[in-house]
């Protein structure tokens, strides 16, 4: 029996689950605005139902103002996201991407902090080629975006062989079975006919009901020592516990996210919380009961507040742990002893078990494209015809060219060095570590330039870095161009949050492990005083750091700025 203190909170329902519930099953009238060549646009009401289907519907905003003097409609453009489980992909389907990206899209592919792969500047008439072409390599786009599951993150790290592909194994397992069940998808992209007669609700989406989710809802699982997906970022996070060799489960964390609103304290990016543990076998019907108490309890009238963490933070992470183990019928076992030690990537050539090497491939920004000197989509495209194994796309934004024998090893050697991949490698560690989302121009809620821009910051901050002798330090930075966290800026050791062009808050204090968020230090600063600060904080961390403290914590320790310890005080 349900507990009766829980309730969803009251309010008349926004305007996107009215689109939802009008949609017969995420339908809505995309089928025909497709075919429609009249705009390159499409209606508010299909775009949201679009997200579900992976894609949104954007324009060049570097052309906005000349195309509104010109008396034209904005340069309207799709990006398209792939489900791409624990972001493994065979080079053939990686030609595939590269191949699409450059016939439909703009000429490169972004390797987002999901793990998966999105492309941009797809026009209304070549979705259905694209769509088609990625199902035809054993992807797809379904529920890459919207109000239900998410893109399954698992641990990218391939050293540990064995446990990774039991753990990858789950992600995919996952990411079916929490699919919806609509077939919206096959008959608008895929030409699959409609079956006569409308199936009742709950034998169409027997999971996520005609109303689907109150908002996007996600998974990653992690490898101690390894939180390379942030495990505490995710709506639900599994935390893999190994003994004695063997994958025996995973304590189960509920309540992350990152997104927030700029000014509004009801908002905040939250870390999950752990509340037990569970068998692998049990992990589906763990997340299908956590994803229908977000179902059931999660707010359907204010979407800034509608993700899973304001549910449980809002009822009580006890009343929701209660819930689940009503809806389970059986208690959850005490989390098992685990510890995390970093967030990020290793990077180069690594030996895994069974005599397979594994190259990690920094890529700025995660953007593969052939820039002026440096042909990395090219020498990419060249490794994917000759590479055996597979590769794998880091939530760092990072490529790992994993599975490569013994007698491949030279040959992509080869290519890497002849294409300058090798020496893309000899950056900072600093650099190593920052990551930035896609902002301006295609991203239409960003405020401020990131992934264009941080690059030319990280040129700057190396070199007070450099100064003060620490370059190889690790030290995590995070770019978003708004507050909504596709980079989990909170969880940056320095955070940048886009406020107005060519302005940023900047945070502190997040731990180097992903268990701790950052805090404001500066409000709605430029390049110049970002700068000015670092260069007080990076010489006074040189000089009076413990050994082996990391400048998250030695912020914090020093006095600098004060702990977060719960999102709940994050805007304290």
């Amino acid at each position: 029996m349900s507990n009766p203190i829980l309730k969803a909170p009251d309010g008349k329902p926004s305007d996107v689950e009215r689109i939802k519930e009008e949609s017969n099953y995420l339908r809505g009238t995309l089928k025909e605005v497709m075919l429609d060549r009249i705009s390159a646009g499409i209606p508010d009401d299909d775009n949201r139902l679009m997200k579900h289907h992976g894609s949104y519907l954007q324009d060049d905003r570097d052309l906005r103002t000349e195309r509104q003097k010109q008396k034209l409609e904005p340069a309207y453009q799709f990006m398209l996201r792939v489900r791409l489980p624990g972001g493994v992909a065979t080079p053939a389907q990686w030609l595939t991407m590269d191949q699409l990206g450059n016939q439909y899209g703009n000429g490169t592919l972004k390797l987002t902090t999901r793990q998966t792969f999105q492309m941009h500047g797809i026009l209304k008439w070549n979705m259905k080629s694209t769509i088609q072409a990625i199902h035809a390599s054993l992807m797809d786009t379904i529920a890459a975006c919207g109000d239900v599951n998410r893109n399954v993150m698992c641990i990218s790290n391939p050293y540990q062989s064995e446990i990774h592909s039991e753990v990858y194994e789950w992600s995919k397992k996952l990411s079916e079975y929490l699919l919806p069940r609509t077939r919206a998808y096959h008959e608008i992209w895929l030409d699959e006919e409609k079956v006569a007669g409308t199936p009742e609700a709950d034998e169409v989406e027997p999971m996520y009901g005609p109303l689907y989710l109150p908002r996007k809802f996600k998974i990653g699982i992690a490898v101690p020592p390894s939180n390379d997906i942030d495990v505490f970022s995710q709506d639900l996070g599994l935390i893999a516990v190994v003994q004695d060799g063997k994958l025996t489960g995973f304590n189960i964390a509920i309540g992350g996210g990152m997104g927030m609103s700029h000014g509004d304290k009801e908002t905040y990016p939250q870390l999950s919380k752990v509340i037990g543990f569970c068998t692998p076998d049990q992990i589906l019907e763990v997340a299908e009961k956590v994803i229908t108490i977000q179902r059931d309890y999660g707010n359907r009238s204010k979407r800034k507040n509608a993700r899973f963490k304001y549910t449980v933070d809002r009822l009580g992470v006890e009343n929701v742990k209660e819930e689940l183990e009503n809806r389970l019928g059986w208690r959850l076992p005490e989390a098992r002893d685990f510890s995390f030690e970093d967030n990020g990537d290793r990077y180069g050539w690594v030996k895994g078990l069974q005599d397979q090497w594994h190259f990690t491939l920094f890529v700025e920004g995660g953007r593969i494209t052939d820039f002026e000197n440096y042909k990395l989509m090219t020498g990419l495209r060249e490794i994917a015809k000759v590479h055996t194994g597979e590769f794998r796309l880091t939530a760092n934004q990072n490529l790992i060219i994993a599975n490569v024998s013994e007698d491949k090893k030279q040959e992509i050697t080869n290519l890497l060095n002849q294409y300058g991949m090798l020496n893309s490698q000899n950056v900072s560690a600093i650099r190593r570590n920052s990551m930035a989302c896609v902002a301006l121009p295609t991203c239409g809620l960003a405020m401020a330039e990131a992934e264009r821009y941080l690059p030319l910051l990280m040129d700057k901050i190396d070199q007070i870095a450099d100064e003060n002798g620490l370059q190889n330090e690790e030290i995590t930075v995070r770019m978003t161009g708004c507050p909504n966290g596709c980079a989990r800026h909170a969880l940056g050791e320095i955070g940048f949050i886009g406020k107005a062009p060519g302005k940023y808050n900047m945070y502190l204090g997040a731990a180097f492990d992903g268990s701790r968020l950052s805090k404001m230090y500066r409000e709605n600063i430029g390049e110049e005083e970002i700068l000015k600060e670092l260069k007080i904080l990076f010489p006074k961390y040189a000089k009076e750091r413990l050994e082996g403290e990391h400048f998250g914590d030695f912020v914090i320790r020093s006095g600098v700025i004060e702990a977060t310890t719960d999102g709940t005080n994050f805007h304290h």
